[in-house]
């Protein structure tokens, strides 16, 4: 399978907990076909590419062993108007001195330009989740670290399970977890200069560094 390795990076700036350990690298990039990936401004400062990550696939599941934190996606997967767009993500345990952070971004616009537009959800290990808009290098934190009792917190074994998407419907977008809706925004509070140019557009896969994930049933469809 093709390997799409790009050294550009993604204005997604370390949250002060990331910093308490450095870094992985994981040989083996992206080995899916189709799909591209960036990492986070950040992370290309320290020297780190999208090489630093393997992105495979097991079967019907996709398979991350993460070094530096940034996104993936597959150009092909769009979703426009109303739609729901929602993945399963199991994360293994891993050693670390600090919760770590996965979810979904929609929105996605010019993600390989140095003005790519997105907005995130994602989950942590200790039961919190955030929301940010990105649009180049200007970040908005919409939700910071905020606890919500839908989300499944990692066990004593460091593991854990948690559905997360978005919801976009009647002039709104929800961040969805577990089925049930822990945040949501007018389409003008996320669609603006300094956040996103529309809800349409591309969805995939946001991760924060040194993380392992399965992830399954990753889709767009009717809310």
């Amino acid at each position: 399978m093709r390997a799409l390795w790009l050294g550009v990076g993604l204005s997604m700036a370390a949250a002060p907990m990331m910093g308490q350990d450095a870094d992985r690298s994981v040989k083996g990039g992206i080995a899916v076909d189709g799909w591209k990936g960036r990492v986070d401004r950040a992370a290309i400062a320290r020297g780190k590419t999208i090489a630093d990550s393997r992105f495979g696939q097991e079967g019907s599941a996709l398979r991350l062993s993460v070094g530096p934190a940034g996104i993936f996606w597959n150009p092909s997967h769009q979703a426009k108007g109303d739609y729901l767009v929602k993945a399963t993500f199991k994360e293994h345990k891993m050693r670390s001195s600090h919760p770590h952070s996965y979810g979904i971004f929609i929105g996605g616009a010019d993600l390989e330009s140095e003005t790519e537009t997105l907005m995130y959800c994602i989950v942590y290990g200790n039961g919190t989740y955030s929301v940010k808009t990105f649009h180049g290098a200007n970040v908005v934190t919409l939700v910071d670290r905020a606890a919500h009792p839908a989300l499944q917190p990692a066990n004593a074994e460091g593991e854990a399970t948690n559905e997360i998407g978005w919801r976009v419907q009647g002039g709104k977008a929800a961040c969805v977890v577990n089925g049930t809706e822990v945040k949501s925004f007018d389409r003008a509070e996320v669609v603006a200069a300094d956040k996103l140019k529309s809800l349409d557009g591309g969805y995939g896969i946001r991760v924060s560094h040194n993380l392992e994930l399965t992830v399954t049933g990753l889709s767009a469809g009717k809310p």
